[in-house]
């Protein structure tokens, strides 16, 4: 049975397969390789998944959402309609249908993944995507990191030696990896990010800008509204080559924004400072120059912005390597990786090592100053070689004391309350003098980025165990069993035409946005799609489907959104 490999991200997604001739990307239901992380639900309560839901975004945006990846890990929860659903849920969503595309192309049921990740994305993250695999029917076989994936995907691994950085700055994430390759090893020194930072955010610095010029808050305007002006940035930072002049609907004001490479570098300034963040940190914790990198990839949608690229290259001081397709290229490592697990032909094995990418310590009492909160104990600091296990001894703080809560925690801060708190342990000692009673803690981090944690009461010989699940936005058993039984009676909207209701979707949109002549054409065309659809003759709708994708393409070509 296959095992496919994924990249779940947070503008689009994608899946593949490794075969004979090497890896196969899985095309979607509309022959796309990509499928946009988006989900929504129409009037009728039937979901939508991928490019018919983005088309719907603008003017059905309270039943449509994107861009929910940022919020894995977390209990937020988001409504569609009439209808909640956790990141989780969401995100099993996407996932349920990259699995049914995988089966549709293989001809066999599909229940194993190896899933991208973000290399930043902390416990709690991690977690979560793989209790969403739970809920699309998927077995996560690992999690992988994803500038490993692309480093895989980049065949790296064929070289004899070398240290080699990999940039992968997506549409929410951006991950720094610092690899070395020798002798069939893939050894990852380092890794370092911002969990949010992201093209997303480069498109919210020129919405903001321009609505300060205008001396607008985004409160103030309909979602339609925003989600249409966000249509068009992201549109414009596309065509950044030149300068272009926008006619923006700002509520009842209508303006016009003058778009060109230097406003654009002016308003994105900030974001660019934080990008060179996480390269120094990373460099710094493997005590390396930049010099001694041999090589710098890039990876991600993002990364194809030049500003960007010159960034990059003015500080290494050469043109960074980005030759493979960058929204791709962490789905075709994904892919090689699930190919290794199956031991797919044509394969050479490689020996693959990662990094935990953040400090994991629990709470000590802060005697120095105690209004302060807890001190935050390391036990496996960041960039340790995983899988890994170390071990602590800790001892009682008070006479007489029969609880020690071991509480755990991820990040970097020295005081636990601004590090993440991912669950704790209560473990029973004997009564006895302050300090005389003590516990060895031990952490281990396996490759997939999940964290266990033994308790070992010296005197008593008692251990205690915790598998850090129940996470903030995570789902108990319980939880999960009605998780499942809730979206197995959802509505999908059924394979067979997804194409029409894509363009439908599109025209729609188009419509909406538009007035006058303009918007009785749109309406003149969709009517004589939808009566070509009504007869239902092969022949005649896809004659028809090819006009009313040109007609369509024709408008949006206008620059209206």
């Amino acid at each position: 049975m296959a095992i496919i490999g994924i990249d779940l991200g947070t503008t689009n997604s994608a899946c593949g397969v490794w075969t004979g001739q090497g890896v196969e990307l899985i095309s979607n239901r509309l022959g796309d390789v990509l499928t946009p992380s988006v989900v929504g639900v129409d009037a009728s309560g039937e979901i939508m998944v991928g490019r018919t839901a983005r088309q719907r975004l603008i003017h059905h945006s309270d039943r449509t959402v994107a861009a929910f990846k940022r919020l894995m890990g977390t209990d937020h929860k988001i409504t569609l309609g009439d209808q909640r659903f956790s990141t989780t849920e969401l995100s099993s969503l996407v996932l349920r249908s990259l699995k049914e595309d995988a089966e549709t192309y293989l001809g066999e049921t599909v229940t194993e993944a190896v899933i991208s990740v973000p290399a930043y994305f902390n416990d709690n993250q991690r977690h979560a995507t793989k209790q969403a695999a739970e809920l699309a029917g998927l077995t996560v076989r690992r999690l992988i990191n994803e500038p490993t994936a692309a480093a895989m995907a980049y065949g790296l691994h064929e070289k004899q030696e070398g240290l080699f950085l990999i940039l992968d700055l997506g549409g929410g994430t951006f991950d720094v990896s610092l690899l070395e390759f020798f002798d069939g090893v893939m050894e990852v020194h380092a890794s370092a990010g911002d969990n949010f930072l992201g093209g997303e955010d480069f498109v919210d610095a020129m919405i903001d800008d321009v609505l300060a010029e205008h001396g607008l808050s985004r409160d103030a305007l309909p979602a339609s509204v925003m989600q249409n002006l966000y249509l068009q940035m992201e549109g414009a930072k596309r065509r950044l080559g030149n300068a272009q002049t926008l006619n923006l609907k700002l509520g009842d004001r209508e303006v016009t924004h003058e778009v060109t490479p230097e406003w654009f570098a002016r308003v994105v300034t900030p974001l660019l400072l934080r990008v060179k963040h996480p390269i120094e940190r990373a460099l710094r914790d493997a005590n390396l120059h930049p010099d001694k990198v041999d090589d710098v990839v890039l990876v991600g949608g993002s990364t194809r912005l030049a500003l960007f690229r010159s960034t990059v290259g003015k500080m290494f001081g050469r043109l960074p390597s980005c030759h493979l397709d960058p929204d791709t290229v962490v789905a075709v490592g994904a892919t090689i990786q699930a190919g290794l697990l199956a031991r797919g032909e044509g394969l050479d094995d490689v020996v693959l090592t990662d990094v935990c990418p953040y400090t994991l310590g629990t709470g000590v009492i802060n005697e120095d100053n105690p209004r302060l909160g807890d001190y935050f104990l390391p036990i496996i600091e960041r960039n340790s070689v995983v899988p890994i296990s170390v071990e602590r001894h800790l001892s009682t703080a008070s006479n007489n004391q029969t609880k020690m809560k071991i509480r755990i925690y991820q990040g970097e801060n020295r005081l636990v309350e601004k590090n993440v708190y991912l669950g704790e342990l209560s473990v029973t000692v004997p009564k006895g003098p302050r300090g005389q009673e003590s516990v060895i803690v031990r952490y281990s981090y396996d490759m997939n980025g999940l964290l266990e944690v033994d308790v070992k009461v010296e005197s008593t010989g008692k251990t205690y165990y915790q598998l850090i699940e129940h996470t903030p936005g995570a789902l108990s058993e319980d939880d999960k069993a009605r998780s499942l039984q809730r979206l197995a009676a959802l509505k999908f909207h059924p394979r067979d035409g997804e194409e029409n209701r894509a363009l439908l979707a599109r025209g729609e949109r188009l419509y909406e946005s538009s007035l006058g002549d303009r918007r009785e054409f749109i309406a003149d065309l969709m009517g004589r799609f939808e009566q070509v659809l009504d007869r239902q003759n092969p022949l005649d709708i896809a004659r028809v489907q090819k006009e009313f994708k040109e007609a369509l393409d024709s408008l949006e070509s206008e620059d209206w959104f």
